[in-house]
């Protein structure tokens, strides 16, 4: 739900205009109500203060304030208990309304005390609960300090007519304020609005008839329908109701008629009972017309998100399914006739995991349930298809969980995309990022792995040996010849050794002209024997030019894997045999201690 736009704050003028409308509303109050010389049993001008207050922002308060308290002070001297009475009873009205007002900024997000259940709920508490305690006890001092009625009675009597005045004010104030009124006569349907005259018409015929005309207190007829008001018109011909709730019940029971005069007591007994009537009335009715509200516009919400995900998932490449928590397929889109060959109708019924290669389908499965776990989170798993069609090869599946109104998952929202040419692609980033460009031996990083895999191998029984040679004087050649005529030779060197080593052999360039080789299922004497074979196939010279032929030799370092040792471990010791060679004159073979 969108945050409600606050007013702009008015001018000092809007400001004297505030002061006078609570002016007026304070001074009917004290002058119809104050049956008993005290507090009046009517007050409805806090609610208009609390209704400015929450519709405007906070910059605009100190104006309203000090108008609304110098118009109280102004009304409880000239029509209430007296000019000593009057910065009292003015501040304590200012604290009532400022203790609702920023207890409601405080705990309500989005500004609206009329959008739904929780902002009202808070909106009575504050009220109820902290603002008329604070306020009503400190009425009551002044009250009974000034006036014959006794701190008790004053503070039921501040108590009963500020929180019902407020109650029933208050909101169909704030309402009018946020131009809700308006809205819904600019948005509403002629038939809503005939609707809505002929219901409130009837409301008002009965109220009628119960306060004027009806010989018994029927007080439950107007409830009828008011009720149906609130559910076919909303909070808005709640609001409306209560009004002419208000107008027509209050007039009667001013004017000594109607079925209030049942109630024993005072008039001021009987306004009471008559605010506690309307509050029980606007309790009725608001909360459950707000509820509504907020239902039909979660309802809207949800066609339009359902428009759009319908749009997205019918015209998508990607293929949408709809999984519940079982891993039965619930639905699929359109695109799974393209992508996957199988038609919707098909699929739905199906486990998703028959969509799955045998090999992937435990972590499919396990991403499906990770995705019930954390419903919050989004999961991808790549996986084969069982069946390939038009060069699917690779699938991606985006998994996110759906939730019920209870928090819950309800099943799972999958996305499927085509990762064949992406996965294609991988590959032959891999296949580059393995082979050494100059050489096409193994990289560096390529053989270390192979190297690891044959350790763990040898460590469950195998017998490999790895050898590490380096040319000799490669560096007089890069100097007399060129770095260019060095990198031919290098390359010629990969060459001619790569016929010398059997099929599941390894040749790779650690780097310069060091150079290493991964004899599978050799021991050190089979590798010695290899090694030697090497040597002589290298007897002829290299040809790197039309006429230049370069001879090159090589030292090697021979060490059998041992699989209780790390790669670390076994490339020292092949490079400590190397160092050897290098210093017995080059050109042999020299075994790792």
């Amino acid at each position: 739900m969108s945050r409600t736009a606050l007013r702009q704050s008015p001018s000092w003028i809007g400001s004297v205009a505030t002061g006078c409308v609570y002016f007026v509303a304070a001074s009917l109050a004290l002058m119809l109500s104050r049956f008993e010389g005290g507090l009046a049993f009517i007050w409805g001008a806090n609610a208009f203060l609390m209704a400015e207050l929450l519709t405007s922002r906070t910059a605009h308060w100190p104006r309203a304030i000090i108008a609304c308290g110098i118009a109280s002070a102004i009304a409880t001297a000239c029509f209430g208990m007296g000019p000593l009475a009057a910065l009292p009873m003015a501040a304590i009205n200012i604290v009532e309304s400022l203790i609702v007002a920023v207890l409601c900024r405080w705990f309500v997000a989005d500004r609206m005390v009329t959008g739904s259940i929780r902002p009202l709920i808070v909106f009575i508490v504050a009220l109820c609960g902290v603002a008329n305690m604070v306020s009503g006890v400190a009425a009551a001092l002044v009250a009974s300090a000034l006036t014959p009625v006794s701190f008790g009675h004053s503070f039921v009597q501040w108590y009963t007519g500020h929180v019902l005045g407020g109650l029933t004010c208050a909101p169909i104030l704030i309402m009018a304020f946020q131009g809700e009124f308006r809205r819904w006569m600019d948005e509403a349907s002629t038939r809503t609005k005939l609707e809505a005259v002929l219901l409130l018409g009837l409301f008002a015929l009965t109220t009628v008839h119960v306060f004027f005309w009806a010989r018994y207190p029927l007080l439950f007829a107007p409830l009828l329908p008011l009720v149906l008001i609130a559910f076919r018109v909303g909070h808005m011909g709640s609001a409306a109701a209560i009004i002419l709730l208000a107008a027509i019940g209050g007039s009667a029971t001013m004017a000594g008629v109607g079925p209030l005069t049942w109630v024993p007591g005072s008039t001021g007994d009987r306004i009471q009972f008559f605010q506690f009537y309307l509050a029980l009335s606007f309790l009725l009715c608001m909360p459950a017309a707000v509820e509504l509200a907020a239902r039909k516009r979660l309802f809207l919400m949800l066609q339009q998100s359902e428009a759009r995900y319908r749009a997205m998932a019918e015209y998508s490449g990607d293929v949408v399914l709809h999984i519940s928590l079982d891993g039965t397929i619930q639905y699929a889109s359109p695109s799974a006739t393209e992508q996957i060959g199988c038609a919707p109708d098909l699929l739905v019924g199906q486990a998703v995991a028959n969509l799955v290669d045998p090999h992937d389908r435990a972590t499919v499965i396990a991403t499906h349930r990770l995705a019930l776990e954390q419903p919050g989170a989004v999961h991808k798993v790549e996986f084969r298809p069982l069946v390939s069609t038009d060069g699917l090869e690779w699938c991606e599946m985006v998994n996110r969980a759906m939730i019920d109104e209870r928090g819950l998952p309800s099943g799972v929202v999958s996305m499927i995309r085509d990762m064949s040419r992406h996965k294609a692609r991988q590959r032959a980033l891999q296949q580059v990022a393995a082979r050494d460009s100059l050489t096409g031996a193994d990289s560096r990083r390529a053989f270390l792995d192979k190297l690891d895999r044959e350790i763990e191998r040898v460590a469950i029984g195998a017998r490999s040996s790895l050898l590490l040679i380096d040319i000799d004087h490669f560096k007089a050649v890069n100097d007399r010849y060129g770095h260019g005529a060095g990198d031919r030779v290098l390359s010629a060197f990969v060459e001619r050794l790569r016929p010398g080593l059997r099929a599941g052999d390894s040749i790779g360039r650690l780097g310069g002209e060091e150079f290493a080789i991964l004899l599978l299922d050799s021991d050190v004497d089979r590798a010695s024997m290899l090694c030697e074979r090497l040597r002589a196939i290298l007897t002829e010279p290299i040809t790197v030019g039309a006429s230049l032929a370069i001879g090159v030799t090589f030292s090697a370092g021979l060490v059998e894997l041992d699989g209780a040792s790390d790669r670390s471990a076994m490339l020292e010791a092949a490079d400590k045999a190397l160092y050897r060679a290098k210093h017995s004159g080059r050109n042999c073979l020299r075994l790792a201690a």
